[in-house]
């Protein structure tokens, strides 16, 4: 039986630890593929080098070049980013090979294109790797799951800001110090502008719910907001209400069943809630669905060696395609659910208010609250030196109604500050 052949496109840290498991575990992969896989040439930016336990004749600067082979059986795609990786994948695709890619922010801006193009080629897009390393959600969405009405996704999926914000929860830092020690630990890239504001986590929350509720969602359709101003005070009001704070992939479909929504933003959640206990820079994913109920993924959701074993796992599937002369699971975005914007979402709101320590400030606060329609589940007031703390804890309301709500206590005289707000979710 022929040797399938691979490129590689990429050899950071991820595309080192696929080389080397192709290499180290190559009678096994071949094993459960059904024939010897090779790796045919890896693509880098600068060939000079040194990279330990990758033959140098396999090295080339040349992607294109490599992609074009006409042996190449599957590309796998670990450079990340928008350009080149698009051409390069579409090129492969016109040259018959199948695609493995860890490349989140690329199918989440433009999968649809992507999934047209391998269908038009009748090759594979595989991508288990671009969500949540050896986490295995895609496959499971898409595949396990698919006889069944997926309702909710939701989920810690970035490993940087679960690390920073269990740090300012167990250790009382605050967000620049918590921060510091991630990038000391190498859990922070130099510039975290993509996972601190959440942009990596919006991406795989666009990825998760275009698979779960078969409708096509981008990047751009999801509602982002990072952790930077998380504060040690919003900690602490949590820890007071029995919650810990965590950014939360959240994707949902409403309950008349037409339309759909996806949101990345701090939360707090109650301790009694599966995610609540998801420490470090560990990654879970909490999904509801009609039949299978609740179920949790959880694990490493970074790193070379999570990341490569879903490499790898895609490239065993992909493979075992190719020598049967088929095609996995593509694109399934029949649904072609609305995708709502943020101010029709539902939840509840930890609103802190520094306001004038005075008579009758409550009920004016209250007032507002009830005049856009936003009820109040509970009040925590705490005085000090003519001025005071106010805390309001509402029931379910939709943002619209809750940012209404805010604009007009920041234009009443006895209202300091509006200090923060965060939503409260896993009731």
């Amino acid at each position: 039986m022929r040797t399938l052949k691979v490129a590689l496109l990429g050899c950071g840290v991820v595309g080192t630890e696929v080389a080397r498991i192709m290499t180290t575990h190559a009678a096994d992969l071949a094993a459960r593929i059904g024939a010897p896989v090779e790796l045919a040439g890896v693509a880098v930016r600068r060939a000079n080098r040194p990279r330990p336990g990758i033959p140098e004749q396999l090295l080339t600067t040349d992607a294109t070049e490599l992609v074009k082979r006409d042996d190449i059986d599957v590309v796998i795609e670990v450079i990340g980013g928008i350009e080149p990786a698009r051409s390069l994948i579409l090129t492969a695709f016109d040259h018959g090979a199948s695609v493995v890619s860890a490349n989140k922010a690329l199918l989440a801006a433009d999968g649809a294109a992507l999934h047209g193009a391998a269908l038009k080629a009748g090759v594979d897009l595989y991508y288990e790797a671009a969500v949540a390393a050896a986490i295995p959600l895609v496959r499971p969405l898409r595949e396990s799951l698919a006889g069944d009405k997926v309702n909710r996704v939701l989920g810690i999926v970035n490993g940087t800001t679960n690390f920073i914000l269990d740090k300012m929860d167990s250790t009382g830092a605050g967000y620049s110090e918590a921060l510091e020690e991630a990038t000391a630990l190498g859990y922070a890239e130099a510039d975290p502008t993509a996972d601190v504001e959440g942009f990596d986590a919006a991406a795989k929350a666009a990825i998760l719910a275009g698979i779960a509720f078969h409708t096509r969602v981008t990047a751009a359709d999801v509602f982002r907001e990072g952790i930077t101003e998380v504060t040690a005070a919003d900690i602490a009001s949590a820890k007071a209400m029995g919650c810990v704070v965590k950014l939360l992939a959240i994707c949902e479909r409403s309950a008349d069943g037409r339309s759909v929504t996806a949101r990345v933003h701090p939360a707090m959640i109650p301790l009694t809630h599966p995610l609540a206990s998801v420490r470090g820079a560990y990654n879970a994913v909490f999904v509801e669905a009609d039949a299978a109920g609740q179920l949790m993924f959880y694990g490493p959701g970074a790193g070379g060696s999570p990341t490569a074993s879903a490499v790898l796992g895609d490239l065993v599937a992909v493979c075992r395609n190719k020598l049967a002369g088929s095609t996995g699971p593509g694109e399934s975005a029949y649904a072609q659910l609305t995708v709502s914007p943020m101010d029709d979402v539902v939840t509840r709101y930890h609103v802190s208010l520094d306001v004038a320590d005075k008579a009758g400030v409550l009920a004016q606060v209250a007032t507002v609250f009830a005049e856009h329609g936003v009820s109040i589940d509970t009040v925590r007031q705490q005085g000090r030196e003519g001025d005071a703390s106010l805390v309001v804890v509402t029931h379910r309301a939709t943002d619209a109604a809750l940012s209404a709500t805010v604009a007009e206590l920041r234009s009443l005289d006895n209202v300091r500050d509006v200090a923060s707000i965060m939503r409260v979710e896993g009731e």
